[in-house]
């Protein structure tokens, strides 16, 4: 049946979110080869996926989300010892963001790469914190190096491509707390953003992450698939491929059944280490779009978007009109 006059067709039907068995990354070169494939795709597509079969234990990822809730329910007093307008302390904890985009949650942001640079800062007072979530980041700092390299690789990169930064590179946990929804008050818990780095590894208590898949106009929840962690890319990876993959835009909408946790790992180079365009991915016919830049220049970056919220790939993208 035809639409009426001046009525939008239906939208297509929405896709679900890749689901990705990381597994088939050590298998055969042929299966390695095909699931190296649906990361690409993935990544181009939608910006995100799901992950599964990535060798995390469930008692790993219960453990931290158990360690996060354990700190969100100290003292005021004693949460108010790590808190700070400083954004280049290597542990903070605030109750609104300075980066102008939270709505109502409580975060704690502290590193994790090398663990033994950075352990040393993390709660003491809470017996098994420094243990559980020490054990969960030195598990997804591995799972980031394997989807690194595959995603490289699905650029046509070399395997191995910055392998030794990589290893060496930042990893930042941010472990949020947000109320249950109240009907009184805004739905939406963090706005609309994407993150800086290469990869961030979002492990989630309950639903409320929502993304903005490339290939859809409309904001879609993220399930809590059991045993799952949601993937998304940043804007350095962006950057790297020379746009090839673009950086996902995501939200955090509050649960109306339950307050909710979620512990995001975000994964780059080091503090200092200038990404830029792959040399490999540029030539003639696609000259490089962004400028180099660094963590340090997206820290720089951050006080000048307090009140005017713009995404730091949209700083760093070249005119060449």
């Amino acid at each position: 049946m035809a639409s009426q006059v001046g009525q939008l067709p239906p939208p297509p039907p929405s896709r679900p979110l890749p689901v990705i068995n990381l597994g088939r990354l050590s298998k055969d070169p042929a299966t390695r080869a095909l699931a190296i494939q649906d990361i690409a795709r993935a990544c181009r597509e939608q910006g995100c996926f799901q992950v599964v079969n990535h060798g995390v234990s469930k008692s790993v990822m219960k453990g931290a989300l158990q360690a996060a809730s354990e700190f969100f329910e100290t003292s005021p007093e004693y949460k108010e010892l790590f808190a700070s307008t400083d954004i280049r302390r290597p542990i903070r904890y605030d109750t609104s963001s300075r980066d102008g985009i939270s709505k109502a949650r409580s975060f704690l942001k502290h590193y994790a790469n090398p663990l033994e640079d950075w352990v040393q800062y993390w709660p003491m007072q809470l017996p098994t914190y420094r243990k559980k979530m020490g054990d969960y980041a030195v598990e997804i700092q591995r799972v980031s190096m394997q989807l690194m390299d595959a995603i490289l690789q699905g650029l046509g990169l070399e395997p191995l491509y910055l392998q030794e930064k990589l290893e060496n590179g930042v990893q930042f946990l941010a472990l949020n707390n947000y109320p249950q929804f109240s009907h009184q008050d805004d739905k939406v818990g963090l706005a609309p953003h994407s993150d800086y780095g290469f990869l961030t590894i979002l492990l989630q208590s309950s639903p409320g992450l929502e993304v903005a898949p490339h290939d859809e106009n409309t904001w879609k929840a993220v399930p809590v698939v059991p045993g799952a962690l949601h993937v998304h890319i940043g804007d350095h990876l962006e950057v790297l491929s020379n746009g090839q993959i673009k950086s996902l835009v995501h939200r955090a909408i509050l649960n109306p059944d339950e307050a909710r946790i979620s512990i995001a790992s975000i994964h780059g180079l080091p503090i200092d280490e200038k990404v830029r365009c792959a040399e490999e991915l540029v030539d003639e016919e696609h000259p490089e779009m962004y400028r180099e830049s660094s963590f340090q220049d997206f820290l720089d970056f951050l006080p000048s978007n307090i009140n005017n919220y713009k995404r730091f790939v949209e700083s760093l993208k070249i005119d060449r009109a």
